[in-house]
């Protein structure tokens, strides 16, 4: 019998509960009740029962979910039961603190390489990732059949990358560039417009109230 297809949306859920049970594995806790980790999660413990239901049958009513299994199964679920290379395009000031951020390796992806316009400049940055000249990248692409890839370069350049990236074989790309990508319905595209992100934010700010001063009327 063929599984069945996994919408996008269970898919990003069953990331951040493969985060949340390393977490209780880390803390040597061997099962985990189906309202701990929905609530690890931010999720009700329906919305994880039926998530979890792509995956087969786990648990015991009373006991809860086998931390182990459960984390095995979902890692095979999301292809990471080895780590998946990625490659950085646009070594500014974001892609370089990007390729500094350590939590790729421990979510089961390795920066692998990046390329930039001017990788000579790179350098100076202390980046320890190999940095080639953007140029080279489709054949390092086709060479090591990398299928996943991080965009940071200036929206006026990242349609252009984004098409060479997609006829090399790129196959996902999450996107920092402020733009909106074009690509094959085949391809993946996440974006991350950070000053969206802070938009939406800001709207649940709560706004101060002017302070109303009343007219003094003792003289």
């Amino acid at each position: 019998m063929e599984k069945p297809l996994i919408p996008g949306k269970t898919i990003y859920r069953l990331s951040i509960y493969h985060r949340c049970l390393r977490r209780l594995d880390e803390n040597q806790i061997e099962t985990v009740s189906s309202s701990t980790l929905a609530k690890a999660a931010g999720v009700n413990a329906s919305q994880l029962r039926r998530d979890l239901g792509y995956l087969g049958t786990f648990g015991t009513r009373g006991l809860g979910y086998p931390i182990a299994e459960l984390s095995d199964a979902i890692r095979e679920v999301l292809g990471r039961e080895h780590l998946q290379p990625v490659i950085l395009v646009g070594v500014g000031n974001l892609g370089a603190a990007l390729l500094r951020y350590d939590g790729f390796q421990k979510e089961g992806f390795e920066v692998v390489s990046a390329f930039d316009a001017v990788p000579e400049a790179v350098v100076l940055r202390g980046i320890d990732v190999p940095v080639d000249h953007v140029s080279a990248m489709p054949a390092f692409v086709e060479k090591h059949q990398v299928r996943l890839a991080v965009l940071s370069v200036p929206a006026e350049h990242a349609q252009e990358v984004a098409n060479e990236l997609v006829e090399a074989g790129v196959q996902g790309i999450l996107n920092f560039s402020p733009t909106v990508l074009q690509v094959p319905e085949s391809v993946t595209v996440n974006s991350v417009d950070l000053a969206l992100e802070l938009e939406q934010v800001s709207f649940f700010i709560k706004k101060e109230e002017p302070v109303k001063v009343e007219p003094d009327v003792s003289s």
